[in-house]
């Protein structure tokens, strides 16, 4: 049963891995090709290219999937449905139209369509997303969506444990989609437009900490961007704390200041204040609030005195 998976993210690889342990196993993986990254920018192959090699799956790397070469591999290995994942390369016609596409998106369409549909859930605090394995169109995200399943976002989960959630659920969700697409049993639900929202990518502004903001805020956040982006707080004119976890407290010292609680350290917020749970100091690893505050000295907060 030939089939192909495109796809390049840490995402798109536990769905693969998911995709690999059953019968919808693909025989070709598309992914973007080997990229520098990290402190000696060295080339990587993505995570999608590494899993499919232990697995002893052929794998293509493509700059273009729309050039002639590749689309005709792609389409030579294609099968009747093809699935998607995270690529990272819009598909175009002929291509959109010679081989469809079942395509996995964790959110709840039409509700955060776009490249960042997990952070902006939870920045938003949103308390329920899920996944949509969707038919695949020209348009953003916006295809008939062939599955989907809601689950509960904890008030405390970060990117990582989330994403990791949505990534098994949408493997399994791809798994039953392709089944029914090869039998001509999907249900096809168009999206609609009611409840549309776009999950824009992260920003650099989208990583600073704004004390102004509720402690409430501030907690979603800084959940958001961990542990793949980070977040951080300005610490006078020109240092900075990144953040990773964070609890909120209902009452605290004035926005933008700190206070000690206990041993650890509390930034007060414009409603309520956060106790800085796991934070990362400029150049050195990510450790305890309360180590942070004790190689300050006790009480030398930023901009106020010992």
């Amino acid at each position: 049963m030939p089939g192909v998976f495109l796809g390049t993210s840490e995402f798109a690889g536990t769905v693969l891995g998911v995709l690999a342990a059953s019968p919808e196993r693909p025989d070709l993986v598309v992914t973007l090709p080997d990229r520098r990254r990290g402190r000696g920018r060295r080339e990587h192959a993505s995570p999608v290219a590494e899993l499919a090699g232990n697995l002893g799956i052929e794998v293509l790397k493509s700059g273009n999937v729309n050039a002639d070469e590749d689309r005709a591999r792609i389409l030579e290995a294609g099968g009747e449905w093809a699935s998607i994942c995270a690529f990272g390369q819009l598909i175009r016609e002929p291509l959109l139209s010679q081989l469809p596409m079942l395509n996995v998106h964790p959110s709840l369409l039409p509700r955060w369509r776009g490249a960042a549909p997990v952070e902006r859930a939870i920045m938003e605090g949103d308390s329920r997303t899920g996944v949509c394995v969707m038919r695949l169109v020209a348009g953003l995200d916006s295809g008939p969506v062939a599955l989907r399943e809601e689950i509960v976002i904890d008030p405390d989960e970060d990117f990582g444990s989330l994403s990791g959630r949505l990534a098994e659920l949408g493997g399994r969700l791809l798994i039953e989609g392709l089944t029914l697409a090869r039998r001509g049993e999907v249900a096809w639900e168009e999206q609609g437009e009611a409840g549309l929202t776009y999950a824009e990518k992260i920003s650099a502004e989208d990583r600073k900490l704004e004390p102004s903001r509720s402690a409430r805020q501030i907690h979603d956040q800084v959940r958001a961007l961990t542990p793949h982006i980070g977040a951080w707080l300005p610490l006078g004119a020109a240092d900075r704390l990144g953040v990773r976890a964070t609890t909120v407290l209902d009452s605290g010292p004035a926005p933008g200041q700190f206070a000690e609680e206990e041993g650890w350290p509390v930034l007060g917020c414009g409603e309520g204040a956060v106790r800085l749970d796991r934070v990362q100091p400029p150049g050195k690893k990510e450790m305890g609030g309360d180590a942070w505050l004790r190689g300050r000295g006790q009480g030398n907060f930023p901009g106020q005195e010992p």
